[in-house]
């Protein structure tokens, strides 16, 4: 038996596999091989959250195919120079292209001083092609944002910090 997936297949496999509680999942083809790991336990110092969770890398050619969700880093994230103990961060929670607007002629999501609320969009990530709106967790201000428009950023990075009110 021949197993072949499209991207749509493929979205809709890791969107299941998503809303599951599947820490672990394998399957195998002719010509590719897909497997999915994850850590479920949750950490209450993240202060934002995906709309839409996907796979954070895809490393090997096509044959040897290997995505893993919330990969713990092999390297530290790069540092931010004068964290405030009174501010909030907003990190990455994959490895992805920062967005600060849902288009290129659209106005940012958020500007320094602007003030957000929970369920807010701050940013979109973009990840394998998909676009990922992180949404605020917190009501506050922003007081920094610390990476550039369409600059990547690693899992973990420091994306924005934000005054809590």
């Amino acid at each position: 038996m021949t197993m072949n997936l499209d991207h749509d297949e493929l979205h809709r496999l890791l969107a299941t596999l998503a809303e599951s509680d599947i820490k672990e999942f394998r399957l195998e083809g002719e010509d590719f091989y897909l497997e999915v790991k994850r850590n479920l336990e949750t950490s209450s110092d993240s202060i934002i959250s995906q709309k839409n969770p996907i796979p954070e890398e895809i490393d090997s050619p096509p044959s040897q195919r290997k995505i893993e969700a919330s990969p713990v880093p092999s390297t530290p994230p790069p540092s931010v120079p004068g964290s405030r103990s009174d501010l909030l961060e907003v990190t990455a929670p994959m490895v992805g292209t920062f967005y600060r607007a849902p288009g290129p002629e659209e106005p940012p999501f958020v500007e320094i001083g602007s003030r957000i609320s929970v369920g807010q969009a701050v940013c979109i990530l973009e990840a394998m092609k998909l676009m990922n709106e992180l949404e605020s967790e917190v009501s506050g201000e922003v007081m920094e944002i610390l990476v550039e428009n369409g600059t990547p950023v690693e899992f973990g990075q420091v994306l924005m910090r934000l005054k809590p009110v």
